[in-house]
């Protein structure tokens, strides 16, 4: 498609727009805070596309949503409470007045790196985001993947493959379950684990710690300084990541994972998790490139952006 996408990434804390060229150029970007009621969200998104518009000809409106469209038409799992349970992409569509594509952070995320990013030269990608939470998302030949329940990539609620004994049956998720693979490699996870510990009391998994607890990435920082506590948590966490990664090889086998949010930062996991992944591949056989986003925090915008081409999404 030629002409301008809009790309529109919906969070927590904000709302960041892009207007984007056929040939992946940003030519406006816009960032506002994320009201916290549904009506005002609904308002922001109606400004933020008419300053980012400005009379321009569009070919397409893509959006970054948080959680996922129920089988009916309504968001679930959402960490932006107000909008589960909620008609928010036909509302959307309706205050927008065209055919907005949808797809959640991990998804848009996975379109952007495959596109023009980690993945461009793979035919699938697999893309988590390792943040607060985690998510995954996948993208074959350059389309994202859905699914019949819509859940397609969500391997962050899947227990952790191989557990040790000290690892079975694990925290509590705030998905009702214990030893979600969310629960020990998402940023959240890092934190609850150092605080377990040295002694501490973790927070809630994967949704906040104890107060005055060291950040995840505190404890980076200090294991990069050779802190003996934060290193040990780090290799945990690295070990961790890696049999998660190897579930997905096994049953995936995509042609490259590209690692997405804050903790995809820590560049020691680039050259720690290949052998660390190896044992845990199905034939011992492993050669799938593990690599960093190429772009970074834009990526799930960037995604959004792309997903306006009614091609890229199954």
């Amino acid at each position: 498609m030629s002409g301008y996408r809009i790309g529109i990434d919906l969070g927590g804390t904000k709302i960041e727009g892009v207007l984007m060229t056929s040939a992946g150029d940003i030519a406006r970007r816009l960032r506002v805070s994320t009201p916290a009621g549904y009506a005002d969200i609904l308002r922001a998104l109606q400004d933020l596309v008419a300053q980012l518009r400005r009379g321009e000809p569009i070919a397409g409106i893509g959006m970054s949503a948080p959680g996922n469209e129920t089988l009916d038409g309504l968001v679930k799992n959402s960490n932006s409470t107000c909008l589960n349970g909620m008609p928010f992409f036909a509302d959307v569509r309706r205050v927008l007045e065209c055919d907005v594509k949808f797809a959640n952070d991990a998804n848009c995320l996975a379109l952007s790196e495959a596109t023009d990013g980690a993945g461009a030269d793979a035919d699938t990608v697999f893309a988590a985001i390792l943040g607060t939470g985690v998510g995954g998302g996948i993208a074959v030949n350059k389309r994202v993947m859905s699914g019949k329940n819509r859940l397609c990539g969500e391997w962050g609620h899947a227990p952790l493959p191989w557990p040790a004994a000290a690892e079975y049956p694990g925290p509590k998720c705030y998905c009702g379950r214990r030893g979600c693979i969310e629960v020990f490699v998402s940023g959240t996870g890092l934190q609850n684990d150092y605080a377990r510990a040295i002694g501490g009391v973790a927070g809630g998994a994967a949704s906040g710690v104890a107060g005055g607890a060291a950040s995840a990435l505190e404890i980076a920082a200090d294991a990069e300084a050779g802190a003996t506590e934060a290193l040990a948590a780090r290799q945990r966490y690295a070990h961790r990541l890696a049999r998660a990664l190897a579930m997905i090889i096994n049953i995936l086998d995509p042609d490259v994972i590209v690692l997405g949010g804050g903790m995809s930062n820590m560049d020691f996991l680039y050259d720690a998790l290949p052998a660390l992944v190896h044992p845990w591949v199905f034939g011992g056989e492993f050669a799938t490139p593990i690599k960093k986003a190429t772009h970074g925090d834009s990526s799930g915008v960037r995604g959004a952006a792309w997903l306006a081409d009614k091609t890229r999404s199954l």
